[in-house]
């Protein structure tokens, strides 16, 4: 993918591929939809295609004089637009905020701690282990 794409990329974090996934970020949604289609029109010429069913797009209006109306479109399919996003473990919601990746990394702590218990507290099992 990095030489298929490489006259495409810009620098972290304006463009950045993660496994099969490709983040695309701009100051504005215009912006963000000629990014799309530049991407998509050069990986369809090299045999690729993106999915519109997969693809989705997060805004993150820290301004509130920006507008967030419209829509991001994929060859006139509509993208979903999503408010969390989560990778490696890690929730980045719309807002700003991290409440929701503390509570889910707090929750993953406490079924760590749930699947853990029963070994710790059998009594089948010798001390030394």
């Amino acid at each position: 993918m990095d030489v298929l794409t490489r006259d495409l990329q810009e620098d972290v974090p304006w463009c950045m591929l993660f496994a099969n996934n490709i983040l695309l970020i701009d100051k504005t949604k215009e912006g963000v939809k000629g990014k799309l289609e530049l991407w998509r029109s050069t990986l369809e010429s090299k045999g690729f295609r993106l999915s519109g069913s997969k693809t989705e797009y997060r805004v993150c209006n820290f301004n509130s004089n920006r507008s967030s109306e419209g829509f991001v479109t994929l060859r006139n399919q509509d993208i979903n637009k999503i408010t969390h996003f989560r990778y490696l473990g890690s929730i980045v919601q719309s807002d700003g905020e991290i409440d929701g990746d503390i509570i889910s990394r707090i929750q993953a702590g406490w079924m760590k701690w749930k699947n853990a218990s029963g070994l710790l507290h059998d009594r089948k099992v010798i001390l030394k282990l």
